[in-house]
């Protein structure tokens, strides 16, 4: 019976799910060969039903659910059907960590893949793609359902392949480039997209919220010019905060004053530095960002004479990215690193408008439900909380907050201390690898022993080992940001992990030879000795098993039996230690980042406490908090050393939080509302180039561009004084054999009728005399010309766009509404784009002949 449903929203499914179970019990009986027939079985109900999915929805989730129990030996809980239905109603379930989020999307994934249309599984990094396809793999292997895996190593032909399968598992950026070049694509060969039908998001909030403040962008290399960069970085040395220039942490800009206008001026002997001559505001904008806002191991790394971007969400490095506008060189210079090639923007699209593309949309994550009000003015998704299988008995301590920085390090340090004397498992929080490395170097000197995980590429190696050893007795683990790593901590340890860990490094280190007693330390952890010293035997055919993998999967599962029961012990162990204990060590700008570092611990029913230590001195403090709180602390003239817990306190913390929130809320709700002009346009641009690739007859196409152009210079012609003038430059362009003044009798009717009559015989001759030359050359001309011309003026327009947003923000000092300008003016020039297109298409294919005689 169902009993887990304590929300009247939610209430209304328990029907849903009790028949769902009910069909479950019947699949039971099925043998494999009978159960994968379920997939043709149910396509052909939901042909029948016109393509309803809720009225095979019962019957398909009973087939995944008895699918899973075959393939994993896991029964899925009522919650996880709850779940299901959740995100086939296009809503964003709210789970837990260790809920089972993974087995969740299998559900409706299944549902919607019935009708043929792909669907698509979007998660934020390559690592979860390839582990949540390969488990998927084997589950619809019992339904003979196909799955792809789409990462950065997959080539373009084999792209296309795994697209078309049933359901294919991908990251966000490499569906959103994929779409980029498909429309960019010369040939429809080259095309490696299906039709957009349904997406499920995994970690919703860190892709639709998180990166949503960047655009996808491919980009095109210009010269490389590192002489104003290096010039700008020389200039920025002498200018002085606050002097010269003011900074906004806020914003991430910088403003000079007029005293570091004049000196700019006065160093780079010019006039006037805003001049739209010369660009060198912008080099010197950029040069000073770098040196202010753009910290070194906490926004990015260097590695190989790279700038690399470290991921603020996830702590992840980000290899191939680049800042764009001048910025990365900028820090190039900064880092004195060979400065590469400024970057032209070629197609670029928004997350909003990428995810809004798709007929049906969900998401999953931990946390969403502080931005529910943005998922749903902007995605049209609600956001629903699914209770938890076990009810969750983390214990959230209360802030302390210490006056000074130094202090708060001080105290983490010990407390990190007491816990390893104890033997309780810790994990600490930072926000920057420079956080991360103090702590590790201050825990050294106390010599506590630790493991460190950050973007570093020595550290990043051995995630999965820290992650899997991070719930174990004794463990403190000390972590960039913790979204998006998709391994839960489990207290005590994962057995299976474990094992195959063990075995496969004894398989590395050893290259395949038998391994020296001695050299055993150096391979294992303390851990894993300990584990394998409890069966001496086990141990022995270990070392002489390298090699052979009979023998090794003969061990794997005696050791697998012995791990087991040792975890079971260590694990009862740590719950009575109170589970994995939970630091924060600064609150972060997003209340859900949080939430996702605290639900790292209390796992399904498991006891776990988190608490944030914080200092007046941290950065949500000095930059949202005001002065009122540091003011209030002086008046109290309390110790350094002694933090202070205050309710207060807390409710001003979390009131600056929401500060923020509310304001990367407007400045993404901004970027969409801008963007969302230029996807509209967008939308027409790369559905002109869909029907041109697709076509086989593009002649039609061409005479329809000349009779636009024929209207569209006759309007003109109205208008000047000259009209003979006009007239000639119409019959040039068609290359007409005609003259002005016998066509300047005619009224303007009988001018257009003329007109498109002598296109359509000056193109039939064309197309004659082509045809003579080479059988065909006609249809690829058009099809080059027209695809040529469309990506070129696209490109140009992408540029003219961006400079527009830049400036027309100035127009709100005149009282008018920048946003209601940027749609004028971008009309116009969406306009302007289409005539010059057709018009320079028009005059290319008709001067075509010049060319190839040449």
């Amino acid at each position: 019976m169902l009993t887990l449903f304590p929300y009247n929203s939610i209430n209304k499914y328990k029907k849903t799910v009790i028949s769902i179970n009910k069909k479950h019990e019947s699949l039971k009986k099925y043998s494999n060969t009978k159960l994968e027939q379920q997939t043709e079985l149910l396509r052909l109900k939901l042909r029948n039903y016109n393509y309803d999915t809720n009225k095979i929805l019962i019957e398909a989730f009973a087939t995944i659910k008895e699918a899973i129990f075959r393939s994993l030996n896991l029964t899925l809980f009522d919650v996880q059907l709850l779940g299901g239905i959740i995100l086939n109603q296009n809503n964003i379930a709210e789970m837990k960590t260790g809920e089972g989020k993974t087995l969740v999307a299998l559900l409706p994934a299944y549902l919607n893949c019935l009708t043929g249309e792909g669907v698509h599984i979007v998660t934020v990094n390559d690592y979860l793609a390839e582990r949540d396809a390969n488990l998927a793999k084997k589950v619809f292997s019992y339904v003979n359902i196909k799955i792809g895996l789409v990462t950065q190593n997959t080539n373009p032909s084999q792209r296309k392949k795994e697209y078309k399968s049933n359901i294919t598992y991908i990251t966000n950026s490499e569906l959103g480039f994929d779409y980029l070049k498909d429309n960019m694509a010369i040939h429809k060969h080259n095309i490696v997209q299906r039709n957009f039908y349904y997406a499920i998001i995994d970690e919703v909030d860190s892709i639709l919220i998180d990166e949503a403040r960047t655009p996808l962008v491919i980009s095109g290399i210009t010269e490389i010019k590192d002489q104003p960069y290096l010039e700008a970085k020389n200039i920025s040395k002498l200018l002085k905060n606050k002097t010269h220039y003011t900074v906004d942490e806020k914003s991430k800009s910088v403003i000079l004053t007029n005293k570091g206008i004049s000196k700019c001026e006065k160093i780079l002997q010019i006039n006037n530095l805003y001049n739209t001559k010369n660009h060198w505001i912008k080099y010197i904008l950029n040069a000073l960002k770098a040196k202010e806002l753009f910290l070194k191991n906490k926004d990015y790394i260097t590695k190989n004479n790279q700038v690399i971007i470290v991921d603020e969400f996830t702590g992840r490095i980000m290899d191939g990215r680049r800042w764009s506008d001048g910025l990365h060189q900028s820090i190039e210079a900064k880092e004195d690193i060979k400065i590469e090639a400024e970057n032209k923007t070629l197609a670029s699209i928004t997350y909003q408008n990428l995810f809004l593309l798709y007929k049906k949309l969900a998401g999953m994550t931990g946390t969403a439900k502080t931005e529910e009000n943005e998922f749903l003015n902007i995605y049209k998704m609600n956001v629903i909380n699914i209770p938890t299988n076990k009810k969750c008995i983390r214990k959230d301590l209360s802030d302390l907050v210490y006056k000074d920085e130094y202090n708060k390090w001080q105290s983490i340090a010990n407390e990190c201390l007491d816990m390893y004397k104890i033997k309780r498992p810790t994990l600490i929080g930072t926000t920057s690898i420079q956080k991360s490395e103090l702590l590790s170097n201050m825990l050294e000197e106390m010599k506590v022993p630790h493991s460190l995980l950050n973007a570093k590429p020595e550290n990043v190696s051995k995630e999965a080992e820290i992650i899997l050893q991070a719930g174990q007795k004794g463990s403190i683990t000390i972590s960039t940001n913790m979204a998006g790593r998709g391994t839960d901590i489990i207290l005590g340890g994962s057995p299976e992990k474990n094992v195959k860990l063990a075995i496969e490094k004894l398989k590395l280190k050893n290259n395949n030879k038998y391994i020296e007693k001695n050299n055993i330390k150096k391979i294992l952890t303390e851990n894993e000795i300990k584990f394998l010293q409890t069966n001496n035997k086990l141990k022995n055919q270990l070392k002489k098993s390298v090699g052979d993998e009979n023998k090794l999967q003969e061990i794997y599962l005696k050791l697998l039996k012995t791990y087991k029961n040792l975890f079971k012990k260590e694990k009862e162990e740590i719950l009575q230690l109170g589970g994995l204990y939970v630091i924060g060590t600064e609150r972060h700008e997003s209340r859900r980042i949080d939430n996702q570092l605290r639900g790292r611990t209390g796992r399904q029913g498991d006891q776990g406490t988190s608490r944030f230590f914080l200092s007046l001195q941290d950065n949500l403090f000095r930059i949202f908090g005001g002065t009122a709180i540091e003011n209030l602390v002086t008046k109290l003239n309390i110790d350094v050393t002694i933090p202070i817990e205050s309710i207060l306190l807390t409710k001003s913390l979390n009131s600056a939080q929401k500060k923020v929130e509310s304001y990367f809320y407007d400045i993404r709700k901004q970027l969409y509302e801008y963007d969302d002009v230029i996807h509209n346009q967008r939308k027409a641009i790369y559905n002109e180039r869909k029907k041109i690739l697709n076509s086989t007859f593009t002649r039609d196409c061409i005479l329809e561009y000349g009779e636009y152009t024929i209207e569209e210079m006759l309007i003109i012609y109205i208008k000047t004084n000259n009209k003979n003038n006009t007239l000639q430059q119409i019959i040039k362009l068609l290359n007409i054999k005609s003259s002005a003044k016998n066509l300047s009798t005619m009224n303007l009717n009988e001018i257009k009728h003329y007109l498109n009559e002598q296109l359509r015989i000056s193109y039939d001759l064309k197309e004659i005399y082509l045809e003579q030359l080479r059988p065909g050359l006609i249809r690829q001309l058009e099809k080059y010309y027209l695809l040529q011309q469309i990506d070129q003026a696209w490109q140009e327009h992408i540029e003219k766009m961006n400079l527009l947003k830049e400036y027309i923000g100035w127009r709100s000092y005149g009282q008018q509404d920048p946003l209601i300008e940027y749609k004028n003016e971008a009309f116009h020039l969406f306009i302007n784009m289409i005539i010059y297109i057709r018009q320079t298409v028009i005059y290319l294919i008709m001067r075509s002949r010049l060319i190839i005689d040449v």
